[in-house]
């Protein structure tokens, strides 16, 4: 590719990427009583709850009137959320947080979250340069990464700053020994993760299935480490509400929520999976190959790079898990915005415990699950241990972690 139009692709891939970052609006209630419910999603595996609970029916079942939309960036969704455009949205289980405190949105704005829509099934994927640094191998990452600094500036990217892939990618970093403040961390939507690192954006990125495997299949980048590896079953995606939504509407959100879980517990059979990967590779949908849609909802990664395949067993994305997936824990999101404080987004600790009670719809997902003879479990706000570092983690005093895991 010639110079001139790399620099042009690269322009007009920061163009796009800028508007993720336009101001807030105003909130606003949701669409009045009876209207249609509005519920968008990113072009990423995980929105599968929400695709495939309208293709089979589900939505119709319970009497509601829903309609499905594809968005454009993390950002657009939050704003629609808060304006009342979507009524609810596959999002990331750290936006509210990540809104409420400033650190994505203006604070002390409210996005309810209502349940769980997977866990696992992210990566930080690699340019091909960097393939020395091998799968899950934290000790090769650092010289790879120098290897980088003779030349530029090493750049990584993210979906949306607090969310789920920007700590992952942080989490990694800090694991490997490097500080964040010696890289550039950008913001890029999903789907534009594999274009801009084949024109030289950046030298790796964190995000959702499928783009980590399209950018092995498209031999751009390799699978570095999954993240399941850095937290088994960790919090991902999350049916975030409008506010006005869950409060006007509450019997419509319980509706809402049966139809996704038994979406949920539709995916997590692995000869539905296929199914399902045949709908979401549409362009109406995620707009990706199929095949390597497939090949990663089961866990078969093939990992580029010249690394061969990495195969998961019981930790691959999952949906559901007798409901030990969909349940919204509050100690996950004490955690998340401990990360906040710990990489520097927040100056001082918010009110962790008010803010998690205050976002998490907790007593209203254990009501749906108990009308649905669905599982409860009871280990929220016990501690828990990442896999990563084997960093353990106690909600009733992040104080205590942050003093041990402070990130330069």
């Amino acid at each position: 590719m010639d110079m001139t139009r790399k620099t042009f692709l690269r322009n007009a891939m920061a163009t796009a990427a800028a508007a993720a970052t336009l101001p807030l609006l105003a909130p606003q209630p949701a669409r009045a009583a009876g209207a249609t419910i509005r519920i968008g999603f990113i072009a990423l595996t995980d929105c599968a709850p929400i695709v495939m609970a309208q293709q089979l029916g589900l939505f119709k079942k319970y009497g509601l009137d829903v309609e499905v939309t594809k968005e454009a960036s993390w950002a657009n969704v939050r704003d629609k959320l808060i304006t009342g455009e979507l009524t609810a949205a596959h999002c990331l289980f750290g936006m509210p947080f990540s809104v409420y405190t400033g650190v994505g949105g203006r604070p002390g704005t409210e996005l309810k979250i209502a349940m769980m829509l997977n866990g696992n099934g992210q990566a930080i994927s690699l340019d091909k340069r960097l393939a020395s640094a091998g799968y899950g191998n934290l000790a090769g990452v650092r010289p790879a990464i120098n290897a980088l600094r003779r030349t530029e500036t090493p750049t990584f990217a993210m979906t949306f700053p607090g969310g789920t892939h920007d700590l992952w990618l942080r989490y990694w970093l800090a694991a490997a020994g490097i500080p964040a403040s010696s890289v550039k961390i950008i913001v890029i939507p999903p789907a534009q993760m594999v274009a801009n690192m084949r024109v030289g954006n950046m030298d790796g990125f964190c995000v959702g299935e499928p783009w980590g495997g399209v950018a092995v299949k498209q031999d751009i980048g390799f699978t570095h480490i999954a993240t399941q590896d850095i937290w088994k079953d960790h919090p991902e995606k999350a049916l975030v509400v409008n506010p006005d939504f869950a409060e006007t509407r509450r019997e419509d959100l319980k509706k809402l929520m049966k139809a996704i879980l038994e979406a949920c517990a539709y995916l997590d059979d692995l000869d539905n999976r296929r199914k399902a990967a045949a709908t979401l590779g549409s362009a109406a949908f995620v707009n990706a190959p199929p095949d390597v849609i497939d090949a990663r909802l089961e866990g078969r990664y093939q990992l580029g790079g010249g690394l061969g395949e990495h195969v998961f067993t019981d930790d691959y994305m999952l949906f559901h898990k007798s409901g030990k997936i969909n349940f919204p824990r509050k100690s996950y999101g004490v955690w998340f915005m401990a990360q906040y404080v710990r990489f520097g987004y927040l100056k001082t600790a918010p009110d962790y415990h008010g803010i998690a009670n205050r976002l998490i719809l907790q007593d209203l997902y254990k009501e749906v699950a108990r009308e649905m003879h669905i599982a409860v479990p009871n280990d929220d706000m016990k501690p828990f241990t990442l896999k990563l570092d084997h960093a353990t983690f106690n909600p009733n005093n992040p104080a205590a972690y942050l003093a041990q895991h402070r990130a330069a």
